[in-house]
């Protein structure tokens, strides 16, 4: 049988107009601004025209510790919006925007799989509505009023050494990691060491993503600290006059953007933050639209349950107000079978043994899940032609031990028809599961317990070690006052510990910070732990290789 790539799917199906899409919701056209007739963007003065309506049902979809066999998330949620549609539910899909650095990098893009896509899937994945590019110049607009000002005579008394906020660029690109700038001459600026984060990874994608309107979004700007003056005092970006410029160039990007699914179910695609490095999220302006406009809402949260969902739970929902109905967890058997120590060659074989050995992690999946947070939660298994019956049964008995059921689901190729007995099993659990939902912390901790709690309870670690520099920075903010703050960890995405080597559920392992970073605009701390970077690499074969452009304009090698 000759499969289809996802491009090649995604540019067989025909779609409707983006207009249409929006009257399904009941959103008028005086509320749409279309982006060509595929993609368009919604006022978000919406919101404040049906902010009175009920709340739609919240489903969170996760997953297991990723690794190089792939899990299927993104898949699994657009899957699961169209499941929920063929069983005759008002849904809509909230998802994160792609990054172009693991677009042409090894991850790829991030619309989906098979026939259970967003589209259109290379518009999304490239430059879609410009959202990323908007992130990009309000934050370097901030960096280069910084530098100016110091230029001009810097009576804000900036220490140039310790000036905290990096440029950004949407690319893996090691080479800008760390540089220096400012040089050949007086006119040029003041020589200082710099360096760039990928967009990403930048607090302006934070605080777009968790802002409320545009006069939160503003407020959260003026938060921004953006280093310190020599006398050891917070600088922001409000005492540079910045907020106003930035939010300007921000406030369409604030609009979330509405696409559709290849079985045209409605999606919001809006917000990018990475999970090990950011918080993870989509933002907090379509997830609340979406729950006024749907009776169910799917969202997702990046890598696995210790990262994104820990930051949804912990950050999103807390800011927002939000409170999940239930919790999907996705799984592969190879996936599974990898954390049980099978090489990625063999992955195809039969073997429980080393199904057995890798189960554990996604145990504590649903174990952080269910008691941690006191949410509902189903596994969803993404299956592989090679999955056996006696694998797939060996994950059901454990998973029952666990309090979780397990639900197959086979969207990858069968679309919405693959996920209705997830779709059936989501709908049971917002209706019959146990729902406590607790924070993992309190605002009133410390930031070292903050750090601790989730160190311990959700990755299962006996401890945290702070190096002297961490220490040191975490003092200084608790004496600020920003010791009420969340903290948003910055851990490898490969394991539960910090070290992306010990697979499955590791045991007897530590965490080590070493530094923390204010996002005060917005409104968390961001906890480095082990060898994580904020500007990623492009591998040794990038998938930048393999993406091409005809004459005609139709792109190929995305994937």
């Amino acid at each position: 049988m000759e499969y289809k790539s996802d491009i090649e799917i995604a540019q067989s199906t025909e779609m409707l107009p983006i207009e249409q899409i929006a009257k399904t919701m009941g959103i008028d056209s005086d509320d749409l601004e279309l982006y060509g007739k595929y993609k368009a963007k919604i006022d978000y003065n919406l919101y404040e025209k049906i902010k009175d309506r009920k709340d739609g049902k919240l489903i969170l979809v996760t997953a297991i510790t990723p690794t190089p066999a792939g899990e299927g998330k993104t898949t699994t949620s657009v899957g699961l919006g169209d499941a929920l549609k063929k069983i005759g539910k008002n849904v809509m899909i909230a998802l994160r925007e792609p990054s172009l650095g693991p677009v042409f990098g090894v991850k790829g893009g991030a619309a989906g799989g098979g026939y259970a896509q967003v589209v259109p899937m290379e518009d999304i994945n490239l430059h879609f509505t410009g959202d990323m590019h908007a992130i990009g110049a309000a934050n370097n607009l901030l960096a280069a009023m910084i530098d100016n000002h110091i230029y001009q005579g810097n009576s804000l008394n900036i220490d140039t050494r310790r000036i905290t906020w990096k440029r950004c660029v949407d690319m893996n690109d090691r080479q800008l990691r760390f540089i220096v700038d400012g040089l050949n001459g007086k006119t040029n600026g003041f020589p200082r060491e710099d360096g760039f984060d990928i967009t990403v990874a930048s607090e302006i994608m934070a605080i777009l993503c968790l802002s409320r309107n545009l006069d939160h979004l503003k407020e959260k700007l003026k938060n921004i600290v953006i280093g310190y003056s020599r006398d050891d005092q917070p600088v922001t970006a409000g005492q540079l006059k910045a907020e106003g410029a930035m939010a300007a160039l921000l406030k369409d990007a604030l609009k979330p953007n509405l696409v559709q699914t290849l079985e045209h179910t409605p999606a919001f695609v809006h917000g990018g933050p990475f999970a090990n490095i950011a918080h993870g999220c989509n933002s907090i302006m379509a997830t609340r639209m979406a729950l006024k406009l749907a009776d169910y809402v799917v969202t997702e949260a990046g890598f696995g349950a210790d990262l994104g969902a820990e930051k949804f739970l912990d950050i999103k929902c807390r800011i927002a107000g939000l409170k999940p109905a239930a919790v999907v967890i996705v799984a592969t058997v190879r996936a599974l079978k990898l954390h049980g120590g099978v090489s990625k060659n063999d992955l195809g074989t039969e073997n429980l043994s080393a199904l057995e050995k890798g189960l554990p992690n996604l145990l504590k999946h649903i174990e952080n899940i269910t008691v941690n947070f006191g949410l509902p939660a189903v596994v969803a298994i993404n299956r592989f032609p090679t999955d056996t019956e006696a694998e797939l049964k060996l994950i059901d008995e454990k998973c029952r031990e666990y309090g979780a059921n397990v639900a197959l689901s086979e969207v990858w190729g069968r679309g919405g028809d693959g996920g209705t007995d997830l779709a059936k099993e989501v709908v049971r659990l917002t209706e019959e599961g146990e729902n406590k939902f607790k924070f993992i912390y309190e605002d009133n901790m410390t930031i070292r317990q903050k750090i601790e709690a989730v160190a311990c309870r959700i990755y299962g670690s006996e401890g945290v070690d702070f190096m002297p520099v961490a220490a040191k920075e975490i003092d200084k903010l608790q004496e600020f006052g920003f010791g009420n703050l969340p903290v948003c960890m910055a851990k490898t995405q490969y394991s539960l510990s910090d070290d992306p080597k010990k697979l499955g559920w590791p045991k007897g392992f530590r965490i080590t910070v070493r530094n923390v970073k204010l996002s005060a605009g917005a409104g968390f701390i961001v906890v480095l732990t082990g060898e994580i970077m904020t500007m990623p690499g492009l591998p040794k074969v990038p998938a930048a290789e393999k993406i091409d452009v005809d004459s005609s304009g139709k792109i190929s090698g995305l994937f």
